[in-house]
């Protein structure tokens, strides 16, 4: 008898499979999700560097950000790519990108006076909405967003947008046209003030809705 007929071969070890869930970590619509996160330290090191092309820069990253805000829920429905860190990070990295921007127009000047109201019932609505989100979850409750809220959200974009070219507009406007009024400045700055009054009516109307069931579990 052969010295090897007694040896037992090894079953191989099977090579470890990715969940389904593991993969979408790593696809585009997260991705896209983290890139939006990754450009808000961008956005902070463009305010500490003087010059109007600068400016346009960070006009630029934010575009960018907010244009991915709007690409990766859908790409994630329509390649059926929804997952759970998704739906974590995606709520979370609006909300930091836009609470950033408002505070370094803030700090710089750009908003100001009475427009400093308007910002601070942005931040406000957009932290008692996601209090609100995350009490009705624990209770199995949905609370869709409306389409007001996600008009009030262009528009959000689109006034930052704006405020972030602000003094770089406004010397553009003066060079070309000869306007000294700062005109871009002040749209942004209008723009943001609807914004802020839609956040008002769109942040009665959520906590309207979720009332009920939060005198419910009081009871």
């Amino acid at each position: 008898m052969s010295e090897h007929a007694h040896v037992e071969h090894a079953a191989p070890v099977p090579t470890p499979r990715r969940t389904r869930g593991e993969l979408h970590v790593f696809a585009l619509p997260n991705l896209l999700t983290y890139s939006r996160i990754l450009a808000v330290p961008v956005l902070v090191v463009c305010f500490y560097i003087e010059g109007n092309a600068i400016r346009w820069l960070s006009f630029a990253v934010f575009l960018l950000a907010t244009l991915s805000d709007f690409l990766d829920g859908y790409l994630a429905r329509a390649w059926r790519q929804q997952s759970a860190i998704g739906r974590i990070l995606d709520p979370i990295a609006d909300k930091i990108l836009v609470a950033t921007a408002l505070l370094l127009l803030v700090w710089e000047g750009t908003i100001g006076s009475w427009s400093l109201l308007a910002a601070i019932i942005i931040l406000t609505r957009e932290i008692a909405v996601a209090g609100l989100r995350e009490f009705l979850r624990e209770l199995s409750v949905p609370l869709p967003v409306s389409r007001l809220a996600k008009w009030k959200t262009t528009l959000q974009m689109i006034a930052i947008g704006i405020l972030l070219i602000g003094k770089a507009g406004d010397q553009l406007l003066k060079v070309y046209f000869n306007d000294t009024l700062g005109l871009v400045t002040y749209v942004g700055l209008l723009l943001l003030w609807v914004s802020a009054l839609i956040t008002v009516y769109t942040g009665y109307d959520y906590f309207r809705a979720g009332l009920r069931h939060v005198m419910g579990e009081d009871e």
